[in-house]
């Protein structure tokens, strides 16, 4: 009999079209890069073929019924993903393009204006690159130290330091989930001590919103960032949260039109929360799009959709375990509570786009190369890893056929 999970993944998989197109070599499609984006459910498809087909209108400027609508619908989706990460209320939520913009929003707006000499700013040695050039231009433009928190040889924070280095620290950054090796920060260690020593604390949720339950207040966050396109949604569109009394004592980040309330030819006068921070015509579609996607991972339930990968994801581990003698190596935390649904491996001393290509004959997409975390790869001694990322819409038969490509990968390398 079949289990009923697994009938409900399956379920689950028909809502994605795209994952059911053969490959030009007629081969099954195996999705294995949700890190990188994920796919989309036919809903949020539909929602922007409305939108499209409907209501497109320009926003916040026409009287109009055509106008009114769209504007209603992307408020009503700023709604949607503000209670989908609990902020206060919707002002607190930010439209960006994605969450690297998110970041930088933060960087020029916020940090520009806050940080001096003798201050610092904390991140992480597992950081993707849009959580730490921004940090080391903002620490170059205010005179302001980097510092970073430590990891051990699987990828797991090192916190034994953690107070002193945070002496003096005005700002944390850090990764919820490492893209890398899926390592869960342990936020509610953090944040306090942060906190207490007197920092604002800015976590980049890419690789958490879409994998689990993120409650912005419980975490006490001061910004949290993320993007549609990896959590169901389309391109191009991403929020970042921040608490009401930070983004009102910052400046516009951009401006333009729609930021505004008045202007004269001399002087402006911004727009309130949160359209002082959307300057131009904003990517209405999208923040419709992420809205229907937001509608869809409630409806799935995001604590389904954590323990489906926590199993999936030991299922996987398990299976590339009998890999080892052949030369594979597994990366990450070996407690499996300290890491979300990301799989780093090499075999043997085959490069890690060797290994995606043969897979790739074979239908299987995964991720290969630094992930966008090039000291990371230098401080562990990897010149590349191939990344297996699991989703909501994966089962046990996509880690089969895994397991399947990398024998045939070690056969023709013969390892």
């Amino acid at each position: 009999m079949i289990a009923t999970r697994d009938l409900r993944t399956a379920a689950i998989a028909r809502d994605f079209p795209l994952l059911f197109q053969p490959t030009s070599r007629g081969k099954r499609l195996v999705y294995l890069d949700s890190a990188a984006t994920s796919q989309k459910p036919q809903c949020v498809i539909d929602a922007l073929v409305h939108y499209y087909t409907h209501d497109n209108a320009n926003i916040h400027r026409g009287v109009y019924e055509l106008a009114q609508r769209a504007t209603d619908e992307f408020e009503r989706a700023r709604e949607k993903v503000a209670r989908f990460v609990n902020a206060a209320e919707p002002a607190e939520i930010i439209w960006t393009r994605n969450t690297t913009e998110a970041i930088n929003l933060v960087s020029y707006s916020w940090g520009l204006g806050n940080l001096r000499p003798g201050d610092a700013i904390l991140t992480s040695q597992l950081e993707h690159h849009s959580n730490l050039v921004p940090w080391q231009l903002l620490a170059a433009k205010t005179g302001a130290e980097l510092r970073f928190i430590e990891v051990d040889e699987y990828g797991v924070h090192r916190l034994d330091d953690l107070e002193a280095k945070l002496e003096g620290a005005k700002l944390v950054a850090l990764s919820h989930v490492s893209n890398t090796l899926g390592t869960i920060a342990p936020l509610a260690t953090i944040v306090p001590l942060a906190h207490a020593a007197g920092a604002k604390v800015l976590v980049d949720g890419a690789q958490s919103a879409p994998h689990f339950r993120v409650d912005v207040r419980d975490l006490d966050l001061d910004f949290f960032a993320a993007s549609g396109h990896k959590m169901c949604g389309p391109t191009g569109i991403g929020f970042l949260y921040g608490k009401r009394a930070l983004l009102e004592a910052m400046p516009p980040f951009l401006t333009g039109g729609d930021m505004i309330k008045s202007v004269e030819y001399t002087s402006t006068t911004f727009n309130e929360l949160p359209w002082k921070f959307e300057a131009g015509t904003s990517d209405v579609a999208g923040a419709i799009g992420l809205g229907a996607a937001v509608d869809y991972l409630e409806a799935v339930g995001m604590d389904w959709v954590r323990e489906h990968e926590r199993r999936l994801t030991a299922y996987a581990l398990e299976r590339l375990a009998t890999l080892v003698p052949r030369g594979l190596h597994i990366y990450g935390p070996q407690n499996r509570d300290q890491r979300s649904s990301v799989v780093s491996f090499n075999l043997a001393d085959i490069h890690a786009h060797d290994v995606a290509s043969i897979l790739d004959t074979e239908g299987i997409c995964v991720r290969a190369g630094h992930h966008c975390t090039m000291p990371l790869m230098e401080k562990m001694g990897w010149p590349a890893t191939a990344r297996a990322s699991f989703y909501l819409y994966n089962s046990e038969e996509d880690v089969e056929a895994l397991i399947g490509g990398l024998e045939k990968a070690a056969g023709i390398f013969k390892v």
